[in-house]
């Protein structure tokens, strides 16, 4: 007779992956999961920078076979996002030009009037995307960017031009490397002395044979400890280019004579509707960190129940799994890791969803996101790494190059620390209203119940929302700059306990769906230690706000301890919940019950 207890628990990794990638898993993320882990995207040992840039564009075209219309997915957002969260555990450099492609560059085309331009090459790959936004003294301010591009009436086309060498575009993938490339590049639109903004133009950076532009100048920059990508500066030197170089929109469009109009007033605001596909490039990003942490968690915690060390006792050996310091850290980074894919497909169907009236929330809610996803990715593939040893500084093994690689996410498409700094601004001028206090004492409360450490998660927001709002009330500070200096350390911890409570609050709306007890009972004990975790780096102000309990605080470590005896039996069950390949698992040489089988022979 089958064990019908055994029988109900065997369909937990699936229903895991199912509560993880949603019901539409096999459309979005089945595709992706079998071809990067085919052989053509197994790594490859002892490369030069510059053959494994060139990999990584054989690579690119690999994937763009693999999608049946490009134009269609570009403007998926879910499909988008699916894409990135596998590419990058398989080659960081294919992945990022991936995503400045599809998101950055056919992006912006379809964002903008298309209908009379010929996208077939782009389609088709015969000519690779580009994005050039940033220059090299204008980062975080893009707006203040320096590049023009100057309608000529004589021609009825457009002057573009670098005014100083400060002004170059700086770190776009612009080299020949991979085949002639475009660029939709960002310049200020000048008609008759008015500058109008900053408006996208669709630029040619090689001919067919992938010689510059004339008018292009292109110097490729050292090697950086990131992704391995052709990144470049490039400066333009009075580049004749075509009326139809414009991309053209409601925010801004002029006629052949010259005249202009727009839909917005404000400069600005046309900028930032110009460049809008960076805020779908955020939840690429943190979509694409996502994807290296769960595969670094499943690699660590596999090798650490196959790797075996010493026990308490002489002679006996036990798993390097079995050890509380081992695997409680590793426990606590899964945790974080189901929270934060699940805040993930929440933010990306809101976004899906906004109507015109959401965008701006929408967008402030991808800028918190995705700081917070790429750095706790930072600090669970640390983790990880560490917990390999030696063996997880092998780039083989799947986890120092993506951790690397992942430094280039937390600057990609806005620097955290800057999307954060704005968006704790905006919360504090009437951005975001705190959660009611709960009506409930916390001496009638238990941290057994879910929804309780829920509600503390909204009091720590709460309380650095207050903290920060009374900073900048306050009308002691001598200027406006100091004014915000002494708001800004509240104000983002205060943006940190909202991306918590988010990430929580997506975790247990997750366990409550659960179709079993026993996924609902694992993705509870998860929330219980994601959320414990927080509160107890909280506990003093929740204690003296009197949210919590002087009994409840000293309960915290013990129930800490508790969650994560009662997760550990569980550890490969909740990995396989991230359904990475078998086949992509088999690549790393950790893994093998003989790792020396894979040495590279001197």
């Amino acid at each position: 007779m089958i064990d019908t207890q055994l029988s109900r628990l065997q369909p937990l990794p699936d229903e895991l992956a199912t509560a993880l990638f949603g019901t539409r898993t096999a459309t979005f993320h089945h595709p992706w999961m079998r071809l990067f882990s085919s052989a053509p995207f197994s790594y490859q040992e002892g490369l030069t920078d510059e053959a494994r840039i060139r990999l990584s564009y054989e690579r690119l075209r690999l994937v763009n076979n693999a999608i049946d219309d490009p134009l269609a997915f570009a403007g998926d957002p879910a499909a988008l996002s699916a894409m990135h969260e596998w590419a990058g555990v398989v080659d960081a450099g294919m992945a990022t030009c991936a995503s400045i492609h599809y998101n950055l560059f056919l992006g912006s085309l379809l964002d903008h009037d298309h209908d009379d331009r010929d996208l077939t090459e782009y389609v088709q790959m015969a000519r690779v995307g580009t994005f050039l936004c940033t220059e090299l003294a204008h980062g975080n301010d893009a707006a203040q960017m320096e590049t023009t591009c100057t309608f000529d009436r004589d021609t009825g086309g457009f002057v573009l031009n670098t005014p100083r060498p400060d002004a170059c575009k700086w770190m776009p993938n612009t080299s020949p490397v991979g085949g002639p490339k475009d660029a939709v590049v960002a310049a200020r639109l000048l008609v008759d002395d008015r500058d109008l903004g900053v408006f996208l133009f669709l630029t040619p950076i090689h001919d067919a044979h992938g010689t510059p532009t004339p008018g292009i100048e292109i110097r490729r920059l050292p090697q950086t400890a990131s992704s391995p990508v052709d990144h470049c500066s490039t400066s333009f030197h009075h580049l004749q280019l075509p009326y139809t170089a414009l991309l053209q929109g409601d925010h801004g469009r002029l006629t052949r004579d010259g005249r202009f109009t727009s839909s917005l007033g404000s400069p600005r605001k046309r900028f930032l509707r110009s460049i809008g596909r960076v805020t779908m490039g955020k939840l690429c990003m943190s979509a694409y960190s996502l994807g290296t942490t769960r595969h670094a968690l499943t690699v660590a915690i596999r090798h650490a129940h196959n790797r075996r060390t010493s026990g308490m006792t002489s002679g006996h050996k036990v798993p390097l799994f079995a050890h509380r310091s081992h695997h409680a850290p590793l426990l606590e980074a899964t945790a974080t890791a189901y929270a934060a894919t699940l805040l993930q497909r929440s933010v990306t169907q809101q976004w899906t969803d906004a109507a015109d009236s959401d965008l701006e929330q929408c967008e402030r809610l991808i800028a918190v996101t995705k700081g917070w996803i790429t750095w706790q990715a930072r600090a669970i593939m640390t983790e990880c790494r560490e917990r390999c040893g030696a063996q997880g500084l092998i780039l083989a093994n799947g986890i120092a190059g993506q951790l690397a690689a992942n430094e280039g996410t937390i600057t990609a498409e806005g620097d955290n620390k800057v999307i954060w700094v704005k968006a704790a601004g905006e919360m504090l001028l009437g951005g975001s209203t705190p959660q009611p206090v709960s009506d409930i004492p916390p001496e009638q409360r238990s941290l057994n119940d879910p929804q309780y450490p829920q509600d503390l998660l909204a009091d720590i927001e709460r309380i650095w929302h207050e903290r920060a709002r009374a900073r900048l009330r306050t009308g002691r500070a001598p200027s406006p700059l100091a004014r915000w200096n002494t708001t800004v350390t509240p104000a983002l911890q205060l943006v940190d306990a909202h991306a918590h409570r988010l990430a929580g609050q997506a975790l247990s709306h997750s366990a409550d769906q659960a179709g079993t007890e026993q996924t609902r009972q694992l993705l509870t004990d998860l929330h219980r230690l994601f959320t414990f975790r927080q509160i107890a780096a909280h506990s003093g102000d929740l204690l003296a706000q009197g949210r919590i309990t002087a009994d409840q605080v000293q309960q915290l470590p013990d129930a800490i301890d508790n969650v994560i005896a009662a997760l550990e039996p569980h550890a490969l069950t909740l990995i396989e919940g991230f359904d990475v390949p078998e086949e992509l698992l088999d690549n790393h040489p950790m893994l093998h019950a003989d790792s020396s089988a894979a040495l590279v022979p001197a």
